[in-house]
């Protein structure tokens, strides 16, 4: 017998990042936190075109 799983809930939910304005001060704040990453993908994007 198996046992059958519960429906998962699919209830609509509010947007966090629709919900916030899109200032020019968030966009800042957002380009600044990412420089890790986005220096992250610059060195394995110059490994792969070695």
């Amino acid at each position: 017998m198996t046992t059958q799983q519960p429906e998962p809930d699919r209830t609509p939910r509010a947007n966090q990042i629709l919900a916030e304005p899109a200032t020019v001060e968030a966009c800042q704040a957002d380009y600044a936190q990412a420089a890790d990453v986005r220096q992250n993908l610059a060195a394995q994007e110059a490994r792969q075109h070695r």
